[in-house]
């Protein structure tokens, strides 16, 4: 694979006159990962020791959720605070450069959660958001998992 440098860049980046960001930030935002993250983890390690199982990143559904319970028609989406702008958060910050070019992307990211959480909740799914931070409270996160999927009501978070 060619190095991050030489790789062509997006329109995106040409939201505004700001600089473009160096090839070290460039590399170092590659990888965060979307996959398996540290959050999502711990969500599932957690369901696993209730005796509950799952299928991960499913494409077949609508926003392919981090979690699906295809029998339950449940979803759960584990969102990191900062990319999907956790309101009240301390880890909702913006970066001091390229503010515009952030601010679009956040403000992206946000319509699409709320189109996904839409677009199943139209199709019969109910949807739980985790945010990265409730997964510091492990005993409240137990809580609304089971909670969440032994059909109490537990309203999306948004």
């Amino acid at each position: 694979m060619e190095p991050l440098a030489a790789m062509p860049r997006r329109a995106s980046h040409k939201l505004s006159n700001e600089p473009e960001p160096t090839p070290e930030r460039r590399e170092n935002m590659a990888r965060v990962g979307q996959k398996n993250t540290k959050p999502e983890l711990i969500v599932r390690r957690l369901l696993l020791g209730f005796g509950y199982r799952y299928r991960l990143h499913r494409r077949d559904i609508p926003g392919k959720p981090d979690i699906c319970f295809i029998g339950r028609k449940k979803a759960i989406f584990v969102h990191g605070c900062f990319w999907h702008r956790h309101e009240g958060c301390h880890r909702t910050t913006t970066p001091k450069t390229r503010t515009s070019f952030w601010e679009e992307k956040f403000r992206v990211n946000v319509a699409r959660d709320r189109r996904k959480l839409a677009d199943l909740e139209r199709l019969g799914w109910d949807a739980l958001v985790v945010w990265e931070c409730e997964t510091k409270d492990v005993s409240k996160l137990e809580s609304r998992l089971v909670n969440f999927l032994s059909n109490e009501v537990d309203k999306k978070r948004k």
